[in-house]
This record gives structure tokens, C-alpha cells and sequence, in this order.
């Protein structure tokens, strides 16, 4: 069974021209056409932290379910990462991963398709994002092969910055995504696991994706082993 895997920064629906458009970010949603999709600032940083993009919204205009992450009633998700899987692909056990750090930072996680998908939005500073990586790799120590994080991981460098996984996890750059106008830096990525093999991969350039936040969406269609 081949999945396609995508991440998006959707900066709370706050688009380049400043308008919050949640409707707009929906629209790259169904062009990127993905299975599975991890979000990063899903939901608004103040109080409750209520979603940027209306439950109902997702249910009327897109194909997809909200894993059940959140914590609260008006949240998409954690620490602002949510995920969201194509109707019809059964999601099981989800769960939550506390990150140290000098803000607060989490990571999320849902069981599909034989995979522990993990999305999160790591730290500014590069020693913080190196305890946050262990803190992950401890919490799927028992199963890194078949395990594939995504997500926004703030490294500006493509060749350095990933020590603690490198030795359980390949690390993908699909392309430059950041920030829209011009885009100079790899901030999102993927790291999967051995069980996991990348068939292909890209970012989304659509006229629409580069106007609905400063980070265009990335992707891959990956394939477990023994799937």
C-alpha cells in the first residue's frame, strides 16, 4: 500500500497578504491531494488555542477526518500540530509527545497503514532541536523502522543538524519550501525509518499555495515493507 505523506505550515491560515483565509488553505489541501497530512500551526497561539480552520470547513470542502489529538474541545490538534487522514484509511492509536524547550513544543502521532506518523514543529535553536529529536527517538525506540516524522524542523542547514537521527532515520529535503516569495531554506521535512522507502517526492509551487502562508506544503509517497 503506497501513502502519500504531506506536511504544511499553514501559519493559522494567515496568508502573505495578512488575511486569515482558512478556505484558501483547504484549497491547497485538495490540490495536494494527499492520504495523510501533518499540520503545524494548526491552531491560534493565545487562550484555548482554538483551530485556525473550522472542523466543519474540513468536513464540507475536503476528503479528510481530524485524528484525534486535540485535547481540548476547540483545538485541532497539539502545540499546533494536527493531523489529517483521507476518509476511508482506518487511524489507530494516536497519541502525544511532551518536547523540551525553551517554549512550549510538542510532537503528535497516529498509527496508519503499519506506520507510526509523527507530526511536530521543532525548535528555533539548534541544542533545543537536538533534545526535542531524542525525545522523539526515545518514544519510538521500540519501532524506528517503521516510523516517519514530518513537519516543520526550523534547520536551515541541508547538509548538517539531524546528529541524534541520523544513526535510525533517513532524512528527506522533497525542496526548498521557505519562505513563499523566494524560496531559499529546506525547513520542512520528512524522516522515516528503514521499513519505509520513498517512491517519490515534491513540494507545491501552485500559485495558490504561495499566496495562503509563507511555507509551501511538501510531500512523499512512501511504501512499507510488507505492505
Amino acid at each position: 500500500m503506497q501513502l502519500k505523506i504531506a506536511s504544511y505550515n499553514i501559519r493559522k491560515a494567515v496568508g502573505r497578504d495578512r488575511r486569515r483565509d482558512p478556505a484558501r488553505i483547504l484549497g491547497v489541501l485538495c490540490e495536494l491531494d494527499a492520504d495523510v497530512v501533518v499540520l503545524q500551526e494548526a491552531d491560534r497561539r493565545l487562550g484555548a488555542r482554538p483551530t485556525a480552520i473550522p472542523r466543519n470547513l474540513i468536513a464540507l470542502e475536503t476528503d479528510y477526518v481530524v485524528a484525534d489529538v486535540a485535547r481540548n474541545d476547540v483545538s485541532l490538534g497539539w502545540h499546533g500540530n494536527a493531523i489529517l487522514v483521507r476518509r476511508g484509511i482506518e487511524i489507530g492509536q494516536t497519541g502525544h509527545i511532551e518536547l523540551p524547550g525553551l517554549e512550549p513544543r510538542g510532537a503528535v502521532l497516529a498509527e496508519i497503514a503499519g506506520m507510526t506518523v509523527i507530526g511536530t514543529h521543532l525548535g528555533f535553536l539548534r541544542r533545543w532541536r537536538h533534545l526535542q529529536m531524542n525525545a522523539i527517538l526515545r518514544y519510538v525506540a521500540d519501532r524506528p523502522a517503521r516510523t516517519l516524522i514530518a513537519g516543520d524542523f526550523n534547520e536551515w542547514s541541508d547538509i548538517r543538524g539531524f546528529d541524534p537521527w541520523e544513526q535510525d532515520f533517513s532524512i528527506l529535503y522533497p525542496g526548498r519550501s521557505f519562505p513563499t516569495p523566494r524560496a531559499i531554506a529546506s525547513l520542512d521535512g520528512i524522516a522515516h525509518g528503514a521499513a519505509i522507502a520513498v517512491q517519490r517526492h515534491g513540494v507545491l509551487r501552485s500559485p495558490k499555495a504561495r499566496t495562503a502562508s509563507d511555507h509551501f506544503p511538501i510531500w512523499a509517497t512512501v511504501e512499507t515493507a510488507g505492505s
